[in-house]
Protein backbone atom coordinates (compact mmCIF):
# COMPACT_ATOMS: atom_id res chain seq x y z
CA UNK A 1 0.00 0.00 0.00
CA UNK A 2 1.43 3.31 -0.56
CA UNK A 3 2.08 5.74 2.03
CA UNK A 4 2.48 2.98 4.99
CA UNK A 5 5.59 1.80 5.75
CA UNK A 6 6.62 -1.56 7.20
CA UNK A 7 7.57 -2.02 10.52
CA UNK A 8 9.89 -4.79 11.74
CA UNK A 9 9.96 -6.24 15.24
CA UNK A 10 13.80 -6.33 15.97
CA UNK A 11 14.68 -8.28 19.41
CA UNK A 12 17.12 -7.21 21.66
CA UNK A 13 19.23 -9.19 23.88
CA UNK A 14 19.49 -6.55 27.00
CA UNK A 15 22.44 -6.44 29.56
CA UNK A 16 21.38 -6.32 33.10
CA UNK A 17 24.53 -6.25 35.48
CA UNK A 18 23.71 -7.75 39.02
CA UNK A 19 24.22 -4.99 40.56
CA UNK A 20 21.83 -2.47 38.33
CA UNK A 21 19.08 -5.67 38.96
CA UNK A 22 19.05 -4.77 42.66
CA UNK A 23 17.13 -1.68 41.76
CA UNK A 24 17.59 1.90 44.00
CA UNK A 25 15.08 3.00 46.33
CA UNK A 26 14.03 7.18 45.30
CA UNK A 27 11.37 9.42 46.95
CA UNK A 28 11.88 12.52 45.12
CA UNK A 29 12.54 12.89 41.00
CA UNK A 30 13.43 16.56 39.33
CA UNK A 31 13.09 16.94 36.20
CA UNK A 32 14.74 19.47 33.84
CA UNK A 33 14.93 20.27 29.88
CA UNK A 34 16.73 22.19 27.41
CA UNK A 35 15.57 22.53 23.62
CA UNK A 36 18.22 19.10 23.70
CA UNK A 37 17.57 16.61 26.14
CA UNK A 38 15.38 15.57 29.54
CA UNK A 39 17.68 15.05 32.75
CA UNK A 40 16.04 13.13 35.53
CA UNK A 41 17.63 12.86 38.53
CA UNK A 42 16.19 10.61 41.38
CA UNK A 43 16.70 11.60 44.71
CA UNK A 44 16.61 9.67 48.20
CA UNK A 45 15.70 12.00 51.26
CA UNK A 46 15.79 10.21 54.52
CA UNK A 47 13.08 10.91 56.88
CA UNK A 48 13.79 14.08 58.95
CA UNK A 49 16.85 15.38 57.23
CA UNK A 50 17.87 18.67 55.12
CA UNK A 51 20.07 16.79 52.87
CA UNK A 52 19.40 14.52 50.05
CA UNK A 53 21.36 12.34 47.18
CA UNK A 54 20.99 12.10 43.51
CA UNK A 55 21.15 7.99 43.59
CA UNK A 56 20.66 8.45 39.82
CA UNK A 57 20.72 11.19 36.85
CA UNK A 58 18.89 10.07 33.74
CA UNK A 59 19.47 11.75 30.56
CA UNK A 60 17.12 11.21 27.42
CA UNK A 61 16.25 12.66 23.98
CA UNK A 62 12.80 14.52 24.11
CA UNK A 63 11.38 11.82 21.79
CA UNK A 64 12.59 9.23 24.54
CA UNK A 65 11.01 11.07 27.02
CA UNK A 66 7.62 11.37 25.82
CA UNK A 67 7.75 7.69 24.76
CA UNK A 68 8.84 7.37 28.56
CA UNK A 69 5.97 9.41 29.42
CA UNK A 70 3.30 7.49 27.58
CA UNK A 71 4.62 4.05 28.71
CA UNK A 72 4.31 5.45 32.60
CA UNK A 73 0.70 6.69 31.59
CA UNK A 74 -0.23 3.08 30.17
CA UNK A 75 0.88 1.19 33.49
CA UNK A 76 -0.16 3.70 35.73
CA UNK A 77 -3.89 3.44 34.03
CA UNK A 78 -3.02 -0.65 33.96
CA UNK A 79 -2.05 -0.26 37.92
CA UNK A 80 -4.79 1.40 38.85
CA UNK A 81 -7.06 -1.10 37.03
CA UNK A 82 -6.03 -3.88 39.01
CA UNK A 83 -5.17 -2.08 42.25
CA UNK A 84 -7.38 0.52 42.73
CA UNK A 85 -6.66 4.61 42.46
CA UNK A 86 -3.41 5.55 43.49
CA UNK A 87 -4.27 8.67 46.69
CA UNK A 88 -1.77 11.53 46.72
CA UNK A 89 -1.16 12.75 50.12
CA UNK A 90 -1.63 16.78 50.64
CA UNK A 91 2.22 17.28 48.97
CA UNK A 92 4.28 19.90 50.62
CA UNK A 93 5.44 22.94 49.08
CA UNK A 94 8.29 23.00 46.04
CA UNK A 95 11.84 22.44 48.23
CA UNK A 96 14.11 25.02 47.22
CA UNK A 97 17.51 22.75 46.58
CA UNK A 98 20.58 22.92 44.61
CA UNK A 99 22.62 20.77 43.34
CA UNK A 100 26.68 19.92 44.57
Amino acid sequence: MAGKQEVKQVNIQIQLDEDVAQGMYVNMAVVQHSHAEFVLDFIFIPPGQPKAKVRSRIILAPEHAKRLAMALRENLSHYEKHFGEIQLPNLPPPIQSTVQ
